[in-house]
């Protein structure tokens, strides 16, 4: 298994209130879309949150959220998300908060 259907079923349940929210298989993850952006996922190891450059740094003072690097370089404005810190019910909250803000503002695909 590519990724954790715990952690899938956590953040589906988390964005279950969203209207736009849409899921998509991708990367050997899977994607929760807004309005056709992507906003966060889970994968092996634990999630993803596209939170912004401006989001970026109060998201990575969050316990268990680094930076993203799929290939060794740096991807900024996405965090990873540690498995305990998406199973944290605050931890997990203010990530999706930070997402949901910067990817609420974008235009709709």
């Amino acid at each position: 298994m590519a990724y954790s259907e715990e952690h899938a079923r956590i953040l589906r349940e988390a964005l279950s209130g969203v209207p736009g929210i849409t899921e998509k298989k991708m990367f050997g993850g899977l994607c929760f879309i807004l309005n056709g952006n992507m906003l966060c996922g889970v994968h092996k190891g634990g999630g993803m949150a596209r939170v912004g450059k401006d989001n970026e740094a109060a998201a990575l003072e969050l316990d268990g959220v680094e930076p993203l690097s799929f290939t060794g370089r740096r991807m900024g404005g996405m965090v990873d998300v540690s498995e305990a810190s998406i199973a944290h019910d605050g931890i997990r909250d203010a990530v999706l908060t930070l997402a949901r803000e910067f990817v609420g503002s974008l235009p709709p695909k």
